[in-house]
């Protein structure tokens, strides 16, 4: 980006309280953060959705290539919610457009765990991904994040498949990472994690007293007169 200044998230903090929250003027600065934020792996949702709050107000001063950005590093959040939460603030003509409709597309099929589409997509365009910094890992991190609560064990072939083209290297060290290990029985099989201890048994108490159940009575005694 031409601006060569760095922003501190502190300095963006403090320009975003109090009423000149959304002064147009704070674009100039909110914007190259975004770039900042694509270039070194950081992440302001606050900010982010400021911008976007701005582009509502002030539909002139909109720029595509800043939105696409700001909702490929929502992608990169998940499954936390920030997606839709970008996304409600941008107008559906902007939705139909074809730079934010793809990403729009692509999220859909991470939520809907089509993760071996994402990829081919994410091949065909590859423009889209080449500025942002860390976006295969974070998106490799939700995958796994899904596995990790999908499955006891996994075919290490399927987990290469939905995890994109990633080097035995890279693979190896990220199984590590995660604590997944090869099953004795087959090597090609990793073990997840033991589902039944994720679950946690809930002790509900149910307290009616009994002037609770005197009025129910009553009421039933005066429907059956």
């Amino acid at each position: 980006m031409e601006n060569t200044d760095r922003y501190a998230p502190s300095d963006i903090a403090a320009l975003l309280r109090g009423i000149d929250r959304y002064n147009p003027e704070n674009l100039k600065v909110l914007e190259p953060y975004v770039n900042q934020q694509v270039e070194e792996n950081s992440y302001d949702i606050a900010a982010n959705l400021a911008i976007l709050k701005l582009y509502q107000f002030n539909p002139t001063y909109f720029v595509m290539d800043v939105v696409s950005k700001i909702l490929m590093k929502t992608l990169m959040s998940l499954p936390s919610p920030d997606f839709t939460l970008c996304k409600c603030l941008i107008d559906q003509q902007y939705q139909d457009t074809r730079e934010i409709g793809r990403v729009i597309f692509l999220h859909q099929l991470l939520e809907t765990c089509n993760f071996s589409v994402f990829w081919k997509e994410i091949e065909a365009t590859p423009n889209l991904i080449s500025p942002i910094t860390g976006f295969q890992s974070a998106i490799r991190d939700y995958i796994c994040h899904i596995v990790s609560f999908s499955f006891q064990t996994v075919p290490t072939q399927s987990l290469l498949r939905i995890l994109g083209e990633i080097s035995n290297e890279d693979f190896e060290q990220l199984i590590a990472d995660k604590g997944w290990k090869r099953t004795k029985e087959d090597g090609d099989i990793l073990f997840i994690a033991n589902q039944e201890e994720k679950v946690k048994t809930r002790n509900i108490v149910e307290k009616v007293t009994f002037e609770k159940l005197k009025v129910v009575m009553q009421s039933s005694m005066l429907v059956t007169k």
